[in-house]
């Protein structure tokens, strides 16, 4: 039990910690690592709510779906920096405009 608490709380750290980068960086390989920080602490605070206090075993529908959600995101991922890398070549810039700056203000 005390286990299934620590992957939890670890769990909710990660995602703290991701949001925070994706709010607080411009740099998009920095969000995107972030988000992917927040992704990997989702998929392990879903495992340990799934996680069967009786006999210490887990659910296997809940590890599935966080397998399957791990492909996903690294797919999601690799499409991401492709994109980021071809922003780059193209525009030189390394983050997103600001608003202010397309408007002309």
């Amino acid at each position: 039990m005390i286990s299934t608490t620590a992957f939890g709380l670890t769990g909710a750290v990660l995602v703290a910690l991701g949001l925070y980068g994706f709010v607080a960086r411009r740099h998009l390989l920095r969000r995107l690592l972030a988000f992917n920080l927040v992704g990997s602490g989702l998929f392990l605070m879903f495992g340990a709510l799934a996680r069967r206090a009786e006999d210490g075993g887990s659910d296997p529908a809940p590890q599935a779906m966080i397998i399957t959600g791990i492909v996903v995101a690294l797919s999601a991922t690799a499409l991401a920096v492709t994109l980021i890398v071809r922003l780059h070549e193209r525009t030189g810039a390394t983050g997103l405009p600001d608003v202010e700056d397309e408007a002309g203000g």
